[in-house]
């Protein structure tokens, strides 16, 4: 238990407190995270797309890692000059952003999102723990806010509320005709019947749920699920759909899920 709260004392800024980063103590991975609940849910499910902007290379792996081991497809940039170019280009449901960064800090890449009016959340993870810097975070328009050190369920427990506002969800239970999906225990049910699925597939589910009654392209899916290492094609998307059709749908029932020809796929009520 000690291992799983421990988690993080590393920080990129401690050099500023007269301690060298060689004095530092170890990263403890010993956390078992949110895992328990996840049921074997792993890498090859995605639940959002996220950015990491941290200099301090081991603290930035080790918080990549935990997020992707909660099923979240992860992006990572070692300064903050890689950091802007990303957060400006790419389309990220969170960005967990170190303050003090070198070339461009967190503050200012912050700043460049929220003019630009990007939609995502974010979150400031900082060695700092003053009043002054909270606000000036929180005044730029960040969501959240994390002082190192943290353990990791915090960081997870975080960011999964930080889902559930992207989405405008008051409940992390989303339910669209016979389909009822759990969104914080990572659980599926249809016709009050659990259904199993992949992570993958999960990933998928829920993305589609947590944007019920829109049309979403195959590319924005693509784009969602798979992070930059990823070598899978957009076609991968229509086989993955037609194995949740079968999962999840009910002659008696109606389609859950449509297809706009030229478009992509919507997720509705099929009585609505």
């Amino acid at each position: 238990m000690q291992d799983r709260l421990i988690v993080f004392s590393c920080i990129s800024s401690c050099s500023g407190v007269g301690m060298r980063r060689a004095q530092l103590p170890r990263l403890s991975l010993g956390y078992t995270a949110h895992r328990l609940s996840l049921k074997g849910f792993a890498r090859n499910g995605t639940l959002l797309r996220i950015l990491v902007v941290e200099d301090y290379a081991p603290l930035r792996m080790a918080i990549a890692e935990g997020l992707r081991e909660d099923g979240h497809s992860v992006d990572a940039a070692s300064d903050g000059q890689e950091g802007l170019h990303r957060a400006s280009t790419c389309d990220y449901d969170v960005l967990l952003l170190d303050i003090q960064l070198p070339e461009v800090s967190g503050l200012d890449i912050l700043k460049s999102v929220r003019e630009a009016e990007k939609p995502c959340q974010v979150l400031i993870l900082t060695a700092r723990d003053s009043v002054e810097d909270r606000v000036a975070g929180l005044d730029l328009g960040a969501d959240d806010y994390l002082s190192k050190p943290f353990a990791m369920e915090e960081l997870l427990a975080r960011v999964r509320a930080l889902l559930r506002r992207r989405y405008g969800m008051s409940t992390p239970v989303i339910s669209v005709g016979h389909l009822q999906v759990d969104t914080a225990r990572h659980t599926v049910t249809t016709n009050g019947e659990e259904a199993e699925l992949t992570a993958r597939e999960y990933a998928l589910l829920e993305y589609l749920i947590l944007r019920v009654g829109q049309v979403v392209s195959r590319t924005e899916i693509w784009e969602h699920i798979y992070d930059e290492h990823s070598d899978a094609t957009s076609n991968v998307v229509d086989v993955y759909v037609g194995y949740l059709r079968k999962k999840l749908e009910r002659p008696e029932c109606g389609q859950l899920i449509r297809t706009r020809r030229g478009e992509g796929y919507v997720l509705a009520d099929p009585n609505a």
